[in-house]
């Protein structure tokens, strides 16, 4: 697959409501993540963790993609995330996702959102 396809296939699986099976998929053993300029986390099991509870605690009604921005190994994903914390109020998140890839997987993910 090529990174077009790739990220096509993470866009898609996430639309499709499977948050945990493409992050499963598509993001590689050493990966890095951060938001909004945040400690970054390291580690598939430690991101897995915090997947799994950023999930449990939203109520997702859909998503829709912006733009999609793809060179070389490195893609950026505008996403509308229509959502209701638990406890909060239903709201519209944006939010960038910035992705560098390595072998078909995401080795360094940095949200922007809020």
């Amino acid at each position: 697959m090529s990174i077009q396809n790739d990220v096509q296939a993470v866009i898609g699986g996430i639309l499709e409501g499977k948050v945990l099976e493409t992050f499963d998929r598509f993001y590689a053993d050493d990966v890095v993540m951060s938001e909004n300029g945040a400690e970054p986390r390291e580690g598939k099991p430690a991101n897995r963790v915090y997947e799994e509870a950023f999930v449990e605690n939203v109520e997702f009604h859909g998503a829709e993609v912006g733009e999609v921005l793809i060179d070389g190994d490195r893609s950026a994903v505008e996403w509308f995330f229509d959502m209701t914390p638990k406890g909060g109020e239903r709201g519209v998140q944006k939010q960038v996702a910035l992705q560098i890839w390595r072998d078909g997987k995401i080795v360094r993910e940095t949200f922007y959102h809020g």
